[in-house]
């Protein structure tokens, strides 16, 4: 018997969310024994099978929270640790033991913390397409002010990169995460129109490099 706060607290969700849940599943047909405020259980007659991974796949799921952990921002990667700890709770025991020992690393030792806020506060901006204006020191120095519109975030192995329209240059720019000295939201809103938006910046590099291929 488990009761809906153990499951909520399990799951990182409301108690509320649990009793919903509960009642879902019982008018699936699903055998849930138990009520509110005692605790809930299943009949041993039901047969679900689990989750099941191979070895690869839970290697797979292992490191990309990890690297999530290492080079995204914080709240993200509390987030991939949170879907990871969801998963290894449903998985059969040997599975979770090999979850456990797995031999892959993404080391932080060079991961600045002003990095991760940037990543997050771009992410979220990028979501709810804020305009921002940001200050930006270029790889050779150059200090600029941008107004720009936020399009997709690309990681190219040490360094994040931002897609954006730059509303001064009317183009598409790139900037470096690490680079930008800082980042300001009045909460602005934009709609890509035609030609600004991410999927257009995307069809102009794969028309360059079938270009480049053709010479």
């Amino acid at each position: 018997m488990v009761t809906a706060k153990q499951l909520a607290e399990r799951l990182e969700v409301s108690e509320r969310t649990i009793y919903r849940d509960i009642q879902d599943l019982s008018l699936s047909g699903v055998p849930v024994e138990g009520e509110a405020g005692v605790g809930y259980m299943l009949r041993h007659s039901l047969d679900i099978p689990p989750i099941m991974f191979n070895q690869d796949e839970i290697e797979a799921l292992v490191l990309g929270v990890k690297m999530l952990k290492t080079w995204s921002g914080n709240q993200l990667a509390q987030s991939a640790q949170s879907a990871l700890d969801k998963i290894e709770a449903v998985l059969p025991q040997e599975r979770r033991t090999e979850l456990n020992q797995q031999k892959l690393f993404a080391p932080n030792f060079s991961v600045s913390q002003h990095q991760r806020d940037n990543f997050e506060a771009l992410r979220h901006a990028i979501n709810q397409q804020y305009c921002l204006t940001i200050d930006y020191q270029s790889v050779a120095g150059e200090h600029s002010s941008r107004q720009i519109e936020p399009l997709g975030l690309y990681y190219w192995g040490r360094v994040w990169t931002l897609v954006a329209w730059c509303q001064l240059r009317e183009n598409f720019r790139v900037f470096r995460v690490d680079l930008i000295k800082s980042i300001d939201n009045q909460r602005l809103k934009f709609d890509s129109s035609h030609g600004q938006s991410l999927d257009d910046y995307i069809a102009i590099q794969k028309a360059r490099y079938a270009e480049c291929d053709i010479k």
